[in-house]
Formats: C-alpha cells, sequence, structure tokens
C-alpha cells in the first residue's frame, strides 16, 4: 500500500465517471476514500468493487462536503490528494505520482496540478481555460477545504507550494454532454454564487486568501475575484465574455468551445447578476 499519499473522491451518482477515475490510479495502489451523496445509480456498487472506503454525507455545497470529508475520514497518509469524480488522472501525472517521495517535498504543503477541461468531446484551451492549476495535493492536517466559498471549492495549505505543469488532470463531466442537465446544474449553482455576493456585500464573508495578482494561482484568482466583484451588475458578463472570447483567444476553441464560453462566461455569469438584482430588490421592500 503506497505510505506517501491517498486519495478522497466526492461522489453522486457517477456510474459514467467513477470507473474511469478509479482505474487511472488503481495501480498507484493509495488508499482511497469516498464521500457519497446519496447515489441512487451503481456508484457506491463500483465503490465496493475496487475496495473504496466509503462515507456517506448529505450535500449543501462543494466546500462543506469536501470539510467533512476532510474530517471525517481517517487518513494515515503524510498526503492527500482530493479529486472529483468526473476527473482522470493522466499517464504524465501518474508517473509523477508514481515517482512521488516525501522526503523530497519536505519543504512544501501543497502542490498544484494543471487541468485539462472537456466540454461534449471539445478540450477548452483558450479562454482562460489552460493552463488552469488546481491545488489538488497537500498536506494531511495541514489543507483544508476554503469555508468561504459557496459554490466554488478551493482548498488552502498554507505555506510553501509547487506547481506541476505537466502533472495534468483531465475534467470532463459526459452528463453535460446534455444540455439540459448542464443548464439545470448551472440554475442551482447561480442560486448560491448570487447568496454568497450578496453576504460578501453585507461584509458577512471575507477571502481567506489574500489576494495577489503576482502570488500563488489561487491567490492571483483572488485578485481577480475581488476586482469582479467590484464591477457593474449586469455590465460585468459582457466585459467578460469579450475578454475570454477576443483577449483570451476563446474564439479559437471552435464552435463548441465558443458554445462553452457563451454559456459558462456570459448566460451563466448574467444569470447570477440577475439574481443579485432580485435579491436585492426585495431586500430594499422589506
Amino acid at each position: 500500500m503506497n505510505k506517501d499519499f491517498s486519495f478522497i473522491i466526492l461522489t453522486f451518482n457517477e456510474e459514467i465517471h467513477l470507473p474511469r477515475l478509479l482505474e487511472s490510479i488503481k495501480n498507484l495502489n493509495a488508499k482511497t476514500f469516498i464521500l457519497d451523496s446519496g447515489s441512487t445509480d451503481a456508484t457506491l456498487k463500483i465503490a465496493e468493487n475496487y475496495g473504496v472506503v466509503v462515507k456517506e454525507n448529505p450535500f449543501e455545497n462543494h466546500p462543506k462536503q469536501w470539510d467533512f470529508a476532510l474530517k471525517n475520514f481517517k487518513v494515515e497518509t503524510p498526503w492527500t490528494i482530493g479529486l472529483d469524480a468526473d476527473h482522470t488522472v493522466t499517464p504524465e501525472l501518474f508517473d509523477i505520482l508514481a515517482n512521488f517521495k516525501e522526503e523530497e517535498h519536505q519543504d512544501i504543503n501543497g502542490i498544484y496540478f494543471n487541468r485539462k477541461n472537456f466540454f461534449q468531446g471539445t478540450w477548452i484551451r483558450f479562454g482562460t481555460f489552460y493552463p488552469f492549476y488546481l491545488l489538488k495535493m497537500f498536506r494531511t492536517g495541514i489543507g483544508f477545504s476554503d469555508l468561504n466559498e459557496n459554490m466554488d471549492h478551493r482548498f488552502i495549505a498554507p505555506g510553501k507550494t509547487k506547481i506541476w505543469k505537466k502533472g495534468w488532470i483531465l475534467e470532463e463531466n459526459l452528463k453535460e454532454n446534455d444540455i439540459t442537465f448542464w443548464k439545470a446544474k448551472h440554475e442551482r449553482y447561480s442560486d448560491l454564487v448570487a447568496q454568497e455576493e450578496i453576504e460578501r456585500i453585507l461584509k458577512l464573508r471575507n477571502q481567506s486568501l489574500k489576494p495577489n495578482l503576482l502570488g500563488s494561482p489561487d491567490e492571483k484568482r483572488a485578485w481577480l475575484k475581488r476586482l469582479w466583484w467590484e464591477l457593474p451588475l449586469g455590465f460585468r458578463p459582457y466585459l467578460y465574455f469579450g475578454y475570454r472570447m477576443f483577449f483570451k483567444l476563446g474564439i479559437f476553441d471552435g464552435r463548441t468551445g465558443i458554445k462553452f464560453h457563451y454559456l459558462q462566461g456570459f448566460w451563466f455569469r448574467k444569470l447570477v447578476d440577475k439574481k443579485i438584482k432580485a435579491i436585492q430588490k426585495r431586500t430594499v421592500k422589506l
């Protein structure tokens, strides 16, 4: 059994994704834990077949689900890797992990993997989506889930971190090939994001990371988020979509990629702003 790291995975009805992920990591011989939120398909049977340790917890949002997972699984390795069920570990990342030695990372508390995101079979290469570094590996007991986020989840590892630029994970949610599913999912997400922004306006939430345009990938995103919150509602989706399409070359992602940028970078953001305005309007009436 791998003595350096263990995996934790979140699931909910992931029978089409989970075998793909577990196959990509099984030969690393690492202890694997799954936190499920009430799957009704074959997810739990698949986990059982792979000898995975499973717990269940009702889902509220991703940051809280990850917080529960990190606090309730008995991870005995010095490192933890947190993955989503629609991730796949590439052969390049597999090789890096297979040769990972704890003694060579004594001064490191977190490691960023480079993500390649796919939508309807197309790699979204431009429009801010690549390279895209995610803190996915961190020292057990030191890394934690950022509860100051309501929808986006991130791990925070205080101290020194490093980036594996060729340590790719692939992210492809096959359920999102059905655009009806995609829209329904993001309708739910828009409620969470709108409520989060209202709470930030009321000073009920603060950023856990210090915004820094020249800092780590997450500190840079914190800086950009702070800028986003200062932009005018209703106008910022147009600005963001134009930025992704032309300044960040999203137009070169092809027909499917452009559809993704429109849905994720404009339609979703415009929906969030509409819901923020509705909440503010109701609040004024009260």
